[in-house]
């Protein structure tokens, strides 16, 4: 009994049964308990240990995960594996923290699984040439760029949105319904990352409408966490009650000004209209349901690996995606 046997009998792939064995958290649960069952069923017993049985796969890519418990990344992961799997390929997993070295742990990565190339799942924006030297095969930037660093784009690929331009027209979008006291919910405007292209995406619609951009509404977190965003929202609303609509740069971080807004007894969109840009499944259960600019998860996850393999066994040449939203339009944007 093997682990592709497993694999067979649930109807998944090897690395989903991998991941399952790992314990790692990007498994539906409807998933992991059909890879359980049939682990039971079939009175598999993992030789070693899980990480053994990827130890060495002879046709592998690997993803490298930054920030594992960030649900965006669920889908485009599931759509990787899938991907993956039409190619003949096993995708295997390296989930890493908010605060590690993804191009270390890259490196350490393709030496130790032998794999052919490298998916980057979230990362920094501003990469140099001497540290991806050390990476050593093909590699594919996921829902993310290179835009402060100083990469040759022939050297790598990406695939991602345009942040500042989607940011855009998530801002316009309040402009178009009367808003003109719009504040943004970031991590930081300064920290190479997707908070500061999303801010000039903010800033730029600000200027094409006329507003003066207010540094009182620009609210920096400091990071992604929902606990920050709540906290940051309530003093926000509690020094500016003027503020009629939030741009917040990721749906989790929304969901938690929405929670403020209503701890502080004002309604959404009544009061205080909220828009995002993310898509993330929860987002879709929120009361009322997040406006947001839906990225393309699955998408995203596909042409990841399309563009991967073609550089690996097509010879083709490295290339940079860009991919548009989608907006959803729920209950929370009202006009003024």
């Amino acid at each position: 009994m093997t682990i592709k046997d497993v694999a067979r009998y649930c109807g998944v792939s090897v690395s989903t049964v991998s991941r399952v064995l790992n314990n790692h958290p990007d498994v539906s649960k409807q998933v992991r308990a059909r890879v359980q069952e049939a682990i039971a069923t079939l009175h598999y017993v993992p030789n070693k240990s899980a990480r053994d049985l990827v130890a060495a796969p002879m046709n592998a890519i690997g993803v490298v995960i930054r920030g594992s418990g960030n649900p965006f990344f669920t889908p485009i992961i599931n759509a990787m594996d899938e991907e993956a799997d039409k190619h003949d390929c096993t995708l295997i997993s390296e989930l890493i923290s908010d605060r590690d070295n993804e191009i270390s742990a890259a490196a350490e990565f393709v030496r130790s699984k032998r794999l052919k190339g490298i998916i980057f799942l979230g990362g920094r924006f501003d990469y140099t040439q001497d540290e991806i030297a050390s990476i050593g095969v093909p590699f594919v930037c996921c829902t993310f760029d290179n835009q402060f660093g100083d990469l040759d784009e022939s050297s790598f690929s990406s695939v991602s949105i345009d942040d500042a331009a989607e940011a855009l027209k998530a801002t316009e979008f309040l402009l178009e319904h009367g808003h003109r006291k719009i504040a943004i919910l970031l991590d930081s405007v300064d920290s190479n990352s997707v908070g500061a292209l999303r801010y000039s995406g903010y800033c730029a619609a600000l200027k094409d409408a006329g507003v003066p951009v207010d540094c009182d509404l620009v609210v920096q977190t400091g990071g992604f966490s929902m606990s920050s965003a709540y906290d940051e929202t309530l003093a926000l609303l509690g020094r500016r009650p003027d503020v009629s609509a939030i741009f917040s740069i990721s749906d989790s971080m929304a969901v938690a000004a929405m929670k403020a807004i209503s701890d502080l007894g004002r309604r959404v969109p009544e009061d205080v209209s909220v828009i995002a840009i993310d898509g993330i499944e929860s987002s879709l259960y929120t009361v009322p349901t997040l406006t947001t600019l839906c990225q393309p998860q699955q998408t995203f996850g596909k042409t990841a690996v399309q563009v991967l393999m073609g550089v690996l066994n097509d010879g083709a040449q490295n290339e940079h995606l860009r991919l548009e939203t989608t907006l959803r339009v729920g209950g929370t944007v009202g006009s003024r």
